[in-house]
């Protein structure tokens, strides 16, 4: 059934031509949508959506102890063997974006190319794993803030998340970024943009700093510095240290795809979203590498604890100038609150995409959209509410919302797969993905892109998902957080289940196959 003539919020009538193009809005009433959303975003803007979930300078700066405690230095080479996997994938995203230019987009190809079913569960894994995410990066903001400035420690004096003073104080900080967060997306798409472009321009320029003030001070080779395993063993046995610390780049390259989540606002989306999830993703590979490479470059010393406890952070602070050092830890707020505000506005619109066809709970309440600001303001606001409330698991429970945050990557990594094998089929079968040579076609080369993205994607899904005590129980006190993963899992597939039942028979989206199919002829 076509949303567009269905009862609820799709009755709303067709924008006028000043917020979306005809072309734009008639390409979109192809597969079944009236055009609702206001159409601001540009080119720069949807890789900046990208590049800002990505957020290397947040995440690699965060992560990088992570990596390194767990296989030492030459833990490098997790990077580019990661990146070979999710650029697989990214590639098969980017053709996708082109053919099926729809906000909520995992959901919305899965569905299209695998059925209602399938494509459900996979919007709501990316569901559950981005509300998760939103939390994740908000409480970051405790690991930053207070150094610039004592101030912003509001309550106690231990700025520790593993403390209770710290961990209420990253729950407030968290809770204010979050809802600065949802105003701005509720004020329109143009203004997210904007901020989005602002947050990644000055994140990318604190990239460089970075970078270039580390080799500056650099103690060593580069071959010096990836090339120590730091007592993790040598040889075959150190193939269990090195798989464990991949879940370092892992956790880093992934949510690339939010350019395409806001496909329904972004101007000639057809040829802007590939462009930009391509793009997103290389510019992270290279920033995120070089970070990686430049501190392992100017350690003090590669056999420092420290490392492997503070990371990146003791590396500034024992090499650069503390203004300096400063400068750079704003930096770092400022592109963990971009993070924060792009993964905000990729979970609303995958909410607001399910809750269209009417395959969510109080769908008709969701799908809502703002007719001033043309945004769907009733999903961002569950969706802040969802990650404020994970936020709060964080008191007196620092362990299980380490590893809540550690399997919401889990998650995307099972919803990716639900992508990437039906389109693995499609194309054994002969169908082509593509919207055509002038957008971006894989030609001959589709096929083994897709092999390796699904092939590689499910070993990274296991190896990320994995028990590993070092992981998710780094303390060794828990049964439940050392299975965290696969409990984790198991019952977001279970509640699922549950969901599903209640809206699956519920009318209002276009049938996949047939929009699969018109897509499909059309290319012929």
């Amino acid at each position: 059934m076509d949303p567009s003539t269905s009862s609820g919020p799709s009755d709303t009538p067709t924008p006028p031509p000043s917020i979306s193009s005809p072309e734009d809005a008639a390409s979109l009433s192809e597969l079944g949508y009236t055009q609702q959303l206001h159409r601001g975003i540009g080119p720069y803007a949807s890789f900046a959506s990208g590049f800002s979930f990505v957020s290397i300078l947040t995440t690699v700066f965060a992560l990088f102890a992570l990596g390194y405690g767990l296989g030492g230095a030459a833990f490098f080479w997790t990077w580019p063997i990661v990146f070979v996997c999710q650029f697989c994938v990214c590639l098969v995203f980017a053709e996708l974006s082109g053919k099926f230019p729809v906000a909520g987009a995992i959901y919305q190809w899965s569905r299209r190319l695998a059925g209602n079913t399938v494509g459900w569960f996979a919007g709501w894994f990316m569901l559950i794993g981005y509300i998760v995410s939103v939390a994740a990066l908000a409480i970051a903001m405790q690991s930053v803030l207070p150094s610039i400035w004592s101030g912003f420690q509001l309550v106690g004096s231990d700025t520790a998340l593993s403390s209770t003073s710290g961990a209420t104080n990253g729950i407030i900080l968290g809770s204010i970024t979050i809802a600065i967060c949802t105003v701005i997306s509720a004020l329109g798409v143009s203004l997210m943009g904007k901020i989005t472009v602002i947050g990644v321009t000055i994140e990318i320029i604190g990239v460089v700093v970075l970078v270039g003030a580390l080799f500056f001070t650099a103690q060593r080779s580069p071959a010096a510095a990836v090339t120590s395993t730091e007592g993790h063993g040598s040889g075959s046995h150190y193939i269990w240290a090195f798989l464990a610390s991949m879940v370092m780049a892992a956790y880093v390259m992934y949510g690339f795809d939010s350019a395409a989540e806001l496909s329904e606002e972004t101007n000639n989306p057809r040829k802007t979203a590939p462009k930009a999830i391509i793009n997103a993703l290389l510019v992270s590979f290279v920033g995120g590498g070089l970070m990686i490479l430049a501190a392992l470059m100017a350690a003090p010393s590669l056999g420092a604890p420290e490392l492997s406890t503070d990371g990146i952070a003791w590396v500034i602070t024992s090499q650069l100038d503390t203004v300096l050092g400063k400068i750079l830890l704003i930096i770092v707020a400022i592109a963990i609150f971009s993070a924060t505000l792009a993964i905000q506005a990729s979970a609303s619109r995958v909410m607001f995409s399910m809750a269209r066809d009417n395959r969510l709970p109080f769908g008709s309440f969701l799908a809502q959209v703002n007719v001033r600001t043309g945004t769907p303001i009733n999903t961002g606001i569950v969706v802040s509410a969802l990650a404020i409330a994970i936020l709060l698991v964080n008191y007196g429970q620092a362990g299980l919302f380490a590893a809540l945050t550690s399997v919401s990557v889990v998650i995307v990594y099972i919803a990716y797969l639900m992508v990437t094998v039906p389109a693995l089929l499609h194309r054994l079968r002969g169908t082509s993905l593509s919207y055509g040579k002038p957008i971006l076609d894989l030609g001959r080369f589709g096929l083994p892109v897709n092999i390796i993205a699904v092939v590689m994607g499910a070993a990274l899904t296991i190896n990320v998902g994995w028990p590993r005590a070092e992981v998710y129980d780094p303390e060794g006190t828990s049964w439940f957080l050392h299975y965290f993963s696969i409990i984790f899992t198991a019952a977001t597939l279970i509640v699922g289940f549950v969901a599903f039942q209640m809206v699956k028979n519920l009318p209002g989206a276009p049938e996949p196959t047939d929009a699969l199919v018109a897509s499909t002829k059309k290319d012929a």
